[in-house]
């Protein structure tokens, strides 16, 4: 170790065409068709502008090219497929060709790059997320967790085929607690990397902050030497508090990156490489008073001797963002693919070697779109018998449903299906605190609009279309916030909505996703409904000033009357931003999961019948005229 680490602990991690047989089960939903049809790799590859010839081509003893592929926010995303809709992923409209999901769609253009590049001559990266997002993810941490069956992580057993050179951590990776994570980093072949999360108190990175790979490319020259810096995000402290309060701090990226690049040059790095879980936009979901959000642009602006910056956690697609050092004016590359593996972000390097050392001397990004290969068979094959049993799982029923109930205008309308939502976290919380003090207070309920496509049909409800309703992992607790805090934290909500002249059309879908200060455009996750309060928001007034007879039970709520408010992990920890319940005091945390508590509910009542729970308690009004 360097002077950079003097009186400090030394971190615990250093040591100074295919037969259709093999293709998939119709079972899985992978038959021939489905995995087959579409352009080769080398096809697609060359439609994007890519140059097949190998990197050896441009190799004469001074010179060579490497390149760098990267993911982002893969989602445990294993295979094209779609859970929650029982069917291969679609996204596509009559204009718009289909996405497509999946590291065994990523499979295929990383062996044909590897081909075409020759496989010495690349490095596959990954900038975090991956665990966590899909039903696969969450029935291997929870429902069947591998920490508990020894089996091989899904996510684990593809990154480890295809051969990943480093992995960072993101803020998902948390989610199942930090055993589960540590279980999944051990199953791991790639080193897997946070150098900014460290234990609690300390500057000690609880994980492998970087890793050098040597690739042996000249005759008669020494190794490229390229290191990779993991980087997290701040927010995990937020969103999940309850799995690292007292564990686990995260450091600035900025001052992070400053700190462990003269390290990683000091130990003979010649290129450095930053995979960072934060995107490039400067700004944060949440306030000052933790670590930027998205730094990434600030990391290539601020600390000098990066080269390469492979970025993700914000979702979107960034081919090539070109950044200049302000301390020594050289420019940073920088790529974002688009998550889910629907992109991989592809960097070519060339090298030049003088003095003893390789440095860049030219580069290059694109993202190749992974709809234009197949799913790599293999690949496929390899998570087969998980995958079904996903599917299986998914289609199990749990009740039967008396109505078809639709979230398709639960971000303007009070409606039956989210009121279900609201009605088990109910119940229970009231269960939970049954016989104690807090049994007294009068319970309300907040749940958001996850995803306006969920529906639950009229007759079987299966798994599948719980998870489609409630689509992340959070867990329940409840807090007790007063009137007043009630109407602040309402208020503050119903920022999700742009304002609305009292004469304009009636057009709900485009009043929506206000954007605020906070952010450029409000995601309906952020616009919280409260049942067993009634209330109006008026969108017509200007922002601070939109609630309106708030009431309980036909009284007007008091500004000191209490109430027990249930409410999930994620929104009491902070996420989002909303005023007061993160530091409210907090009565229930039994680490329940939401999405299980309702299909426990649902399991034992047998029966969904909206007439029984369905009450319009709020609902959208201009100058006091409701809009529906």
């Amino acid at each position: 170790m360097s002077d950079h680490s003097n009186h400090e602990p030394v971190p615990r991690w250093c040591a100074c065409a295919v037969p259709d047989e093999e293709v998939g089960s119709a079972s899985s939903g992978f038959t021939r068709r489905n995995v087959l049809i579409g352009a080769s790799a080398a096809t697609a590859l060359a439609a994007a502008g890519w140059s097949a010839g190998p990197a050896a081509a441009a190799t004469d003893g001074t010179t060579t090219r490497i390149t760098i592929m990267g993911t982002s926010d893969l989602h445990a995303n294993v295979v094209n497929w779609d859970y929650y809709k029982d069917a291969a992923y679609y996204d596509g409209t009559a204009t718009r060709p289909t996405n497509a999901v999946g590291l065994s769609r990523v499979a295929s253009l990383v062996k044909q790059i590897r081909a075409d590049r020759g496989r010495e001559h690349t490095l596959l990266f990954d900038a975090g997320d991956t665990i966590q997002g899909t039903p696969l993810g969450f029935y291997y941490a929870t429902v069947e967790p591998v920490t508990e069956t020894g089996a091989i992580h899904p996510v684990a057993a593809q990154m480890n085929a295809l051969g990943y050179d480093a992995v960072a951590l993101g803020n998902h990776e948390f989610n199942y607690g930090l055993d589960f994570l540590d279980n999944w980093i051990d199953q791991m072949d790639a080193p897997v990397l946070a150098a900014n999360a460290v234990h609690a108190e300390t500057k000690v990175p609880r994980y492998r902050p970087y890793t050098i790979r040597s690739m042996k490319l000249a005759k008669g020259h020494p190794p490229v030497k390229v290191g990779v810096l993991g980087l997290t995000n701040p927010g995990v402290v937020i969103w999940d508090k309850a799995n690292v309060s007292g564990k686990v701090e995260v450091l600035d990226l900025v001052e992070t990156a400053a700190r462990w690049v003269p390290v990683m040059k000091a130990e003979g790095a010649h290129i450095i490489v930053v995979s960072a879980h934060s995107g490039d936009s400067g700004s944060s979901s949440y306030g000052s008073d933790l670590p930027n959000e998205n730094a990434a642009r600030l990391v290539a602006e601020q600390v000098p001797d990066i080269d390469v910056i492979l970025f993700g956690h914000a979702h979107q697609e960034i081919p090539e963002r070109l950044v200049t050092n302000t301390v020594t004016g050289a420019e940073v590359i920088m790529s974002e693919p688009k998550n889910w593996g629907q992109r991989l972000s592809v960097f070519d390097l060339d090298l030049a070697y003088s003095r003893g050392k390789w440095r860049v001397v030219d580069h290059t990004a694109i993202t190749m779109n992974t709809n234009t290969v197949v799913d790599d068979p293999a690949f496929v094959a390899l998570v087969r018998d998980q995958h079904d049993a996903v599917v299986t799982y998914m289609n199990s029923p749990v009740a039967t449903s008396t109505a078809a109930m639709s979230a398709a205008e639960a971000c303007w309308k009070d409606t039956a299906i989210l009121d279900y939502v609201n009605v088990v976290q109910t119940a229970t919380v009231a269960a939970a605190v049954a016989g104690t003090p807090e049994a007294s207070l009068p319970i309300v309920s907040i749940a958001a609009p996850f995803n306006r496509a969920a529906s639950f049909p009229a007759g079987s409800v299966t798994i599948k279309d719980v998870a489609g309703l409630y689509i992340y992992d959070n867990t329940l607790m409840a807090s007790i916030l007063t009137g007043e805090q009630i109407r602040e934290y309402l208020e503050f909500s119903a920022e999700y909505f742009k304002v609305v002249a009292p004469d304009a059309p009636v057009d709900p879908a485009a009043w929506t996703n206000a954007p605020t200060p906070r952010a450029a455009s409000t995601p309906d996750y952020n616009y919280d409904q409260f049942s067993g309060v009634e209330y109006t928001i008026d969108v017509a007034k200007p922002v601070g000033q939109r609630i309106s007879a708030l009431s309980y039970q036909g009284a007007p709520v008091a500004d000191d009357q209490q109430f027990l408010v249930a409410v999930n992990n994620y929104r009491q920890s902070g996420g989002g931003g909303f005023p007061h319940i993160a530091s409210a005091p907090v009565v229930y945390n039994a680490q329940v999961a939401i999405r299980e508590a309702i299909v426990s509910y649902a399991s034992a009542a047998g029966v969904i019948d909206p007439t029984t729970f369905h009450v319009e308690n709020w609902r959208l009004v201009r100058e006091g005229t409701p809009v529906f």
